[in-house]
């Protein structure tokens, strides 16, 4: 774990009277986003999105994360085709890649322009829900392979949420500088239930512990020295796969 990366969110102390959407996928990083807006005292509404994923997991996940934490949950249908791409694991036909994401063939588990998409759809309920904040949980241990969640994209999307409306919603992605680690500790601290959440691609009845997303959840649990609660297939590939990556 990064040590010298503080692992609070850092928003004003006044941000529990702010009303924030929270863009829940139903994985890890933003349920301990959802977990950390409401530890301050904020309002929140939870918005999952069905653009056409390979599978329902993660919104069934979303679901129970809500009322666990006992705030509103919207989940909007975005219709068939918008964000289908044939060549990505997530939204098209290709295969679910197994390995480490820094290897070539994760490129498939890219969806182009999604967080643009997810995110001006949250900035429009915001707008017309009065929400003071959008949030959404990019990290810095998201690759060099999804353009969509670098800082420099955050920043300009950001700035375009500004421009937008008269009185929009303000753009915060506080994991920004986070790794998976970090968010991993500071679940543990908000006593996040982290066996509700889904993250694996695959979809299958439990995580098959061998795509990226598996191999990143693994290996940060292990860096921070504790357990992944979830069932997996297979929880030792991670090893092989990091090893393979170095």
């Amino acid at each position: 774990m990064e040590k010298d990366v503080e692992v609070r969110v850092g928003k004003p102390k006044d941000d529990g009277n702010k009303h924030a959407v929270v863009l829940l996928s139903g994985g890890m990083d933003s349920a301990v986003l959802l977990a950390d807006c409401v530890s301050h005292g904020m309002e929140v509404t939870a918005l999952s999105i069905n653009y056409g994923q390979r599978h329902m997991k993660e919104l069934v996940a979303a679901k129970t994360l809500a009322q666990y934490y006992q705030v509103e949950h919207e989940i909007i249908m975005v219709p068939s085709g918008i964000l289908e791409n044939l060549t990505s694991s997530q939204s098209g036909n290709a295969e679910v890649p197994e390995g480490h994401y820094a290897a070539e063939n994760m490129k498939t588990t890219v969806v182009p322009n999604r967080n643009m998409f997810l995110i001006s759809v949250a900035v429009a309920r915001g707008i017309a829900l009065k929400a003071d904040l959008v949030m959404y949980a990019a990290h810095a241990g998201d690759h060099a392979v999804y353009p969509d969640c670098r800082a420099e994209f955050v920043d300009a999307m950001a700035s375009a949420v500004e421009l937008c409306d008269w009185s929009p919603p303000r753009l915060a992605a506080p994991f920004l500088r986070l790794s998976k680690a970090n968010i991993v500790a500071l679940g543990f601290r908000l006593n996040v239930p982290f066996g509700a959440t889904w993250t694996c691609y695959a979809g299958r009845r439990h995580a098959c512990g061998r795509c990226g997303t598996c191999v990143e959840r693994l290996e940060a649990f292990d860096q921070v020295m504790t357990v992944d609660p979830l069932e997996y297939e297979d929880r030792a590939f991670w090893k092989t796969a990091v090893k393979h990556a170095r």
